[in-house]
């Protein structure tokens, strides 16, 4: 399966994910005006990769400074599939950084690792600009 690159933009996040070696990234910021339409593909192509059979280990980083609401019910839906791989075997690991600062990004991360006990969180700081 062909990995999946998505340049960022000012209202885009960077979309890095390396299918042959299982590292999924979504670094930047989070408001497109279309969040369904910007995350329809990346949502399609993670579906199809966690459709391949057998169990991996899957490493997840999310480093968004800031995203909207539309951009956070996308994001629910990502980390929900993840969740299912998850469950049905897989290891799934999920980095979630957050600005020291910004406690809002923080509590999403953590009610995150409270609705999907199945992926291994972890929250880490990182300092502000």
């Amino acid at each position: 399966m062909d990995n999946l690159y998505i340049a960022p933009t000012p209202s885009s996040p960077e979309v890095d994910f390396r299918f042959d070696s299982h590292s999924l990234s979504l670094r930047g910021e989070s408001y497109p005006e279309n969040a369904a339409a910007f995350y329809g593909e990346v949502l399609a192509r993670l579906r199809e990769y966690l459709a391949e059979p057998g169990e991996r280990r899957i490493d997840v980083h999310i480093a968004l400074a800031y995203f909207n609401s539309s951009s956070t019910k996308m994001l629910f839906n990502l980390i929900e599939a993840l969740h299912e791989a998850a469950e049905a075997g897989s290891t799934v690991q999920l980095a979630w950084y957050y600005d020291e600062e910004d406690d809002t990004i923080l509590e999403f991360g953590q009610e995150l690792a409270d609705d999907f006990p199945a992926i291994a969180f972890d929250c880490q700081p990182v300092a502000p600009r």
